[in-house]
């Protein structure tokens, strides 16, 4: 008659016997907690290995946390983490610029080779790297 799910109108019931018209009010329909937040002593945890081995990525400090600790985090997590308490630096980025001329001068054949890699996106029966070579 009222057009609701049996279920629910059992459910306001409940909460009217349990609470009285309190119970009636609007509720929150978000969780309370998100259900795979890594607990805060874990995450401190994982904070203070990343702190004493600096020189371990995300992904290695994953797997050492993983294996010492018998309790799994993923990479992401890690990343995550790392980046909310600053302890992700940026890679370095090496500019190269090509030049003019060679540096060294050739005076006759096969004295001077150059190479090129140039990654792709992998295809079926390809490797992915490309490399060419000319004298």
């Amino acid at each position: 008659m009222l057009g609701i799910p049996r279920t629910t109108f059992y459910r306001w019931y409940d909460r009217y016997i349990a609470l009285g018209e309190a119970g009636l009010e609007d509720q929150p329909s978000r969780p309370g907690r998100v259900w795979n937040r890594i607990p805060d002593t874990v995450r401190q945890q994982i904070v203070d290995l990343a702190l004493e081995e600096p020189e371990l990525s995300p992904r290695e400090l994953a797997v050492r946390f993983t294996d010492t600790q018998r309790y799994f985090v993923s990479e992401a997590s890690v990343y995550r983490l790392l980046v909310a308490h600053d302890l992700v630096t940026s890679p370095a980025f090496a500019i190269i610029r090509a030049a003019d001329e060679f540096h060294e001068k050739t005076t006759g054949p096969n004295q001077l080779w150059q190479t090129d890699f140039t990654y792709r996106a992998p295809r079926p029966g390809w490797s992915g790297v490309h490399m060419s070579g000319m004298h």
